[in-house]
């Protein structure tokens, strides 16, 4: 589906970074008991901009991803196997240069309520495999240009690409994404719902469309459509963090301290900005003891981030 964009998070670099600075994963995918799997696993690396890579494993489960920068990514283990099992998601972090980061993720077997009623959808992969040769050449140049920081450059390939396919999913979601980097805020909604008209069960634009909608102080419409972000991926931590800050505005701190706990509790360390905003929850209601508890837990987890002086000044006056 795409890139997400965050404007308050780590997500793919701008830059480019030089071969031996870059890392590398390698894992297996195992069932419940730890056995190999027996076919083909879809594997995505995932940043808070969407999806990075995807491979599938071998037949033994295994699988590598190489030439990754170095950053804090979530892997996503997709099993098709009989609907039997959830998807499984887990936190690796990809070092500089030096050997490669291991991984094993366990399939975890559907409870059978959840199997039985799973329901049958178009997939964004099906709906590629319309997509015409021309269209997906613009869509790889776009992307190659993003990579290199080339943003104009990377609207015009994917513009391209979407006059020649009109219905092109992915690079509606994408240009959209990039056109919210660029502040078009106005043309990115337009992008990303004409995104979800392709799909209205593809989950990266519906919550590029949330963020966008935050940026336009838009709070209850954003929340709309993070709702329905949430109901296609409930366990996505992007959601919870920007469902809470939608809420905060709302004045509706109690639904939102549900949200940014939980985007922390799902995404780990990588999500700790969401610790930031639950300290200015805690300090809006007066809980003084709580904020501090946020602010101190942020700078733990992100010692070097770019407002940490402001954060120890707003620790300070609360100590």
């Amino acid at each position: 589906t795409g890139y997400v964009y965050s404007q308050a998070l780590p997500g793919i670099g701008s830059r480019v970074i030089a071969p031996d600075r870059l890392g590398s994963i390698r894992g297996s995918v195992v069932m419940p008991d730890g056995s190999p799997v027996s076919e083909a696993i879809k594997v995505t690396l995932k940043s808070m901009r969407g999806d990075v890579a995807l491979v599938y494993t071998d037949q033994q489960g295994r699988f590598e991803l190489v030439n990754i920068t170095p950053a804090q990514y979530t892997i996503e283990v997709e099993a098709d196997l009989e609907r039997r099992f959830e998807i499984t998601r887990e936190a690796v972090q990809v070092q500089r240069g030096g050997g490669p980061t291991m991984v094993t993720l366990y399939l975890k077997e559907k409870q059978g309520e959840a199997r039985a009623g799973a329901e049958k959808t178009i997939s964004v992969g099906m709906l590629d495999q319309k997509v015409p040769s021309a269209a997906k050449r613009e869509f790889q140049r776009a992307s190659h240009f993003a990579g290199e920081g080339n943003a104009i450059e990377s609207i015009a390939a994917l513009k391209r690409a979407i006059a020649i396919y009109p219905d092109y999913l992915a690079a509606h979601n994408d240009l959209g994404a990039q056109l919210l980097e660029q502040g078009q805020l106005d043309e990115a909604a337009n992008e990303l719902s004409a995104a979800i008209k392709i799909d209205p069960k593809a989950f990266n634009p519906q919550l590029n469309l949330g963020i966008v909608l935050i940026r336009q102080n838009k709070f209850s419409e954003a929340l709309n459509a993070l709702d329905k972000a949430l109901s296609i991926e409930p366990s996505a931590p992007a959601a919870h963090l920007y469902a809470g800050m939608a809420s905060v505005e709302l004045k509706d701190t109690v639904r939102g301290e549900k949200e940014l706990n939980a985007a922390y509790d799902l995404g780990g360390n990588i999500y700790a900005v969401a610790l930031l905003h639950l300290g200015k929850l805690y300090m809006k209601r007066g809980e003084r003891g709580m904020a501090l508890k946020s602010f101190e837990s942020y700078l733990r987890e992100s010692p070097n981030a770019a407002d940490a002086a402001q954060v120890e000044k707003l620790i300070g006056m609360l100590r």
